[in-house]
C-alpha cells in the first residue's frame, strides 16, 4: 500500500519559515519524481516545486528564490523549505509522487497570517 504522509504545516507570520516533509512508503522512492503542490480555497491545485529522481529541480515562479525542494532517498522523504512566507502562500500543500503511477498525500495546511 502506497502512503505519502505530509507534515510540518501550521500557522506562521509573514516573513517566517516552515519546512514541510513528505514520507513515502510502498514505492521505490528513488525512481519517483516528487513534487509539492498547493491548493487555496476556490482555486485549482498548482505545482509549487518538483524534484526529479536524479535531483534536478523545477519551481513555480512564485516559489523561486524563497522555497527549496530536496529529497533524501535513504529516508524516502522529500522536503520543502519555505522562507519569507507571504499571506498568498496560504493553502493546503500536497505531496505528489510520479513515475509509472501518480500518488498523492492527504495534504497539510499552511496558513500565513499576522
Amino acid at each position: 500500500q502506497v502512503q505519502l504522509v505530509e507534515s510540518g504545516g501550521g500557522l506562521v507570520q509573514p516573513g517566517g519559515s516552515l519546512r514541510l516533509s513528505c514520507a513515502a512508503s510502498g514505492i521505490t522512492f528513488s525512481r519517483y519524481s516528487m513534487g509539492w503542490y498547493r491548493q487555496a480555497p476556490g482555486t485549482q491545485r498548482e505545482l509549487v516545486a518538483a524534484i526529479a529522481s536524479r535531483g534536478s529541480t523545477n519551481y513555480a515562479a512564485s516559489a523561486k528564490g524563497r522555497f527549496t525542494i530536496s529529497r533524501d532517498n535513504d529516508k524516502n522523504t522529500v522536503y520543502l523549505q519555505m522562507n519569507n512566507l507571504k499571506p498568498e502562500d496560504t493553502a493546503v500543500y500536497y505531496c505528489n509522487a510520479n513515475y509509472v503511477y501518480t500518488y498523492w498525500g492527504q495534504g497539510t495546511q499552511v496558513t500565513v497570517s499576522s
